[in-house]
């Protein structure tokens, strides 16, 4: 499994999800997720062990988004998801969106 995988199927019953960018005509609340990092995290005889994978989730919203971060968080820390930062990027005046990130990451056994 992968950390997109598991946040599409873990975020995607709450709001409308992409990767990367939001195509087409975006809804008032929706989520992108960025990937940022894939990194070995663990060696066993100069073989990988682990994959430290890294995303940060933007949530964008024309309204509170308070409740909804909220929600967000709560999910992630019960599917057992490290959450790096979480932030208030700005509003988005042009678009008349709150951005709010959350970085978070997971490790992975490596498949043989």
């Amino acid at each position: 499994m992968s950390i997109l995988t598991e946040l599409n199927t873990l975020l995607l019953p709450v709001l409308p999800v992409e990767t990367g960018v939001f195509s087409g005509v975006p809804p008032d609340e929706y989520l992108v997720f960025t990937p940022m990092t894939d990194e070995f995290a663990l060696f066993g005889n100069n073989t990988p062990i682990f994959e430290l994978s890294e995303v940060r989730i933007s949530l964008f919203s024309k309204g509170n988004y308070l409740q909804r971060k909220r929600q967000i968080t709560s999910l992630l820390l019960g599917a057992e998801f490290t959450i790096t930062d979480r932030r208030y990027i700005g509003h988005e005046d042009d678009t008349g969106y709150h951005h709010y990130a959350i970085d978070v990451e997971k490790s992975y056994e490596t498949e043989e």
